[in-house]
């Protein structure tokens, strides 16, 4: 068992990109909904992710925040394929490119369909009270708000929020 200890944050400009050194496409879904994690009816998120020629069957714990446990599996990509099928929610398609900024490796999000326009980047820490340092074009932290996650963009993409949604003020 991992312990995912992470934060993200919102992407402001594209200053980003002429860092990346690795673009991945990825697509992904989820085996369980949003409602059940959330009620506490299943207490951890499964997703099935294909990533380049590789696919993961992944299991994180339900807390909020930036540490969860993780359990991930490298899987067949035809067994991968057929899991995408039985998803709930919809698919989230999005490129990861990875950057590196001040001896820590961020992963900068591009979504792209339902979800288009947004861009998360996140970094994994090995303790929560590590520091880092932010790059310019890391805006305001989103670890600790729901709707950026995955699984809540799964069930409700970011085409749907409204402009309040987007700019809402409740983002720590």
């Amino acid at each position: 068992m991992g312990i995912e200890i992470e934060r993200k944050f919102l992407v402001t400009g594209d200053a980003w990109r002429a860092a990346a050194h690795r673009v991945v496409a990825m697509a992904q879904g989820y085996l369980n909904d949003i409602d059940a994690v959330e009620s506490g009816a299943q207490r951890a998120s499964v997703r099935v992710r294909i990533e380049g020629d590789e696919a993961h069957l992944n299991l994180k714990s339900r807390e909020l925040g930036h540490t969860r446990q993780e359990f991930d599996y490298v899987i067949p990509v035809a067994d991968a394929r057929a899991m995408l099928a039985l998803c709930t929610g919809g698919l989230i398609d999005k490129r990861r490119h990875y950057v590196n900024h001040a001896g820590h490796l961020w992963e900068v999000d591009e979504f792209l369909g339902e979800n288009a326009g947004l861009v998360v980047a996140e970094i994994e820490l090995d303790s929560a009270d590590e520091a880092f340092e932010l790059p310019a074009w890391a805006g305001k932290q989103v670890t600790d708000s729901l709707r950026y996650y995955n699984l809540a963009l799964a069930a409700r993409p970011y085409s749907r929020w409204s402009e309040e949604e987007r700019n809402a003020a409740d983002i720590p």
